[in-house]
């Protein structure tokens, strides 16, 4: 199973969608967006992907609660399972204990991946680009005994047309 993270996309359409775009080519099976969603574009971006995905609101989202029942879209934290994985998703990394396979976060900006007590925490970073001129996402592939998790980063300011790939690989 692969699944897109996603997080971070402000107002940045076009970034988000290059995003989708790279995660359906390279076969995710699902899409998680981790918050800070901001325009409801975005949330028609994810709809039409004709992938199965899960949102949270972030910091920056309250005025897309009212589309919580139009879309696949939550309050965090977030609670669920794909295939035989409990994942925790929320914007705020305030609820990071160890209670699901794998748990994700946005808010910060910045990539992060490990594991702890046999979790995997992730942030997939931004797609916005604000506070660095990197547009990054992630991956996540379950395999026998490891997750491989799988960076992805394009310098917007070098006007970089490809993401360059970076695989983390954990034991389970």
């Amino acid at each position: 199973m692969k699944i897109g993270l996603i997080s971070d996309s402000h107002k940045k359409i076009d970034l988000l969608k290059d995003a989708i775009k790279q995660l359906k080519k390279d076969k995710a099976e699902y899409i998680i967006h981790a918050g800070d969603i901001v325009l409801k574009e975005s949330l028609d971006l994810l709809e039409k992907s004709k992938l199965p995905y899960t949102a949270i609101l972030g910091n920056n989202d309250n005025h897309l609660i009212e589309y919580i029942d139009k879309y696949n879209l939550f309050k965090e934290p977030h609670y669920f399972s794909v295939n035989s994985f409990k994942i925790k998703l929320m914007h705020l990394p305030f609820y990071l204990n160890n209670d699901s396979n794998i748990i994700i976060n946005g808010h910060t900006h910045y990539f992060n991946a490990e594991t702890k007590n046999g979790t995997l925490y992730v942030n997939p970073g931004e797609i916005c680009a604000r506070k660095k001129p990197i547009s990054e996402f992630a991956m996540i592939e379950d395999e026998d005994d490891k997750w491989i998790v799988y960076h992805y980063q394009k310098n917007i300011s070098k006007h970089e047309k490809h993401y360059s790939i970076e695989k983390l690989k954990f034991k389970r």
